[in-house]
């Protein structure tokens, strides 16, 4: 399987309707947009981030802090613009043992719904960051708004299936100060930045398009990684090294 076959294999759950939702509205500003005022996709992660820290304080769980996201998928129908007031709706579209599937959906003010994502949050415990049980409080909290929907940690996008069919070209990816956050990891936001760098060269990849960013390994400061690109080739197949060993591997192409 391509990585290009594993990532359309991938389902957004519905919105149930009931249960907790958290809503939010925000303006895309300067900062957030490219020099032809389209959201960026490391925005859209910094946004999908920002609401859930919102909800999970909102609604006071027991261990806000203890969650690593595993894997986010984002489904672009149209790309929110410069300047333009959009409103951020997430919900849990799935629990596992483990872990928990937050959805959510960034839509115009008349109702169009221009951005999915699907992110898996895996709980770990706070002394070995290892993952550990969803809390109780947490679970019967999001029971009812994931429809009673089982979700897996498997990942999408295997070592095995990338470059099976085009030339790996390797290119150093330079780390910057900026890229890491209070918890000492690459932010999964500087991800999805390696992501827009290519996106910036494929014209024809723009909405609608769905883009992957999984997580093997955290990234620490004073490593040195390596991007591994697939080319030619109309999608974008990354993958980023330290060594021999994959650390993140992203996917980005149009979906109908």
């Amino acid at each position: 399987m391509t990585f290009r076959q594993a990532s359309l294999s991938f389902e957004m759950a519905p919105r149930a309707g009931h249960g907790r939702e958290f809503t939010a509205r925000r303006r895309v500003r300067l900062g957030d947009a490219t020099p032809n005022g389209r959201l960026r996709l490391d925005s859209i992660a910094r946004y999908l981030q920002d609401v859930s820290n919102d909800d999970t304080r909102d609604a006071q769980w027991s261990d806000p802090h203890w969650w690593v996201v595993r894997r986010t998928v984002i489904d672009v129908h149209d790309f929110p613009a410069y300047l333009e007031e959009i409103i951020l709706t997430t919900w849990c579209g799935g629990l596992g043992s483990h872990w928990a599937e937050r959805r959510t959906q960034i839509t115009a003010l008349d109702g169009r719904v221009l951005v999915d994502a699907a992110a898996l949050w895996v709980h770990v415990d706070k002394e070995s960051l290892q993952p550990s049980r969803v809390p109780d409080d947490v679970v019967e909290l999001l029971s009812t708004s994931s429809g009673g929907r089982s979700v897996g940690a498997r990942l999408l996008l295997r070592a095995k299936d990338f470059g099976t069919s085009h030339t790996i070209v390797p290119e150093p990816w330079a780390m910057r100060f900026t890229d890491f956050d209070a918890v000492g990891h690459m932010n999964n936001a500087a991800y999805w930045e390696i992501v827009e760098e290519q996106l910036a060269a494929h014209r024809n990849l723009r909405a609608p398009l769905r883009g992957v960013v999984e997580h093997v390994i955290q990234i620490e400061e004073g490593q040195e990684p390596v991007r591994f690109s697939e080319q030619p080739s109309e999608d974008l197949a990354l993958q980023l090294c330290v060594s021999d060993t994959v650390h993140a591997a992203m996917w980005c192409g149009r979906i109908n």
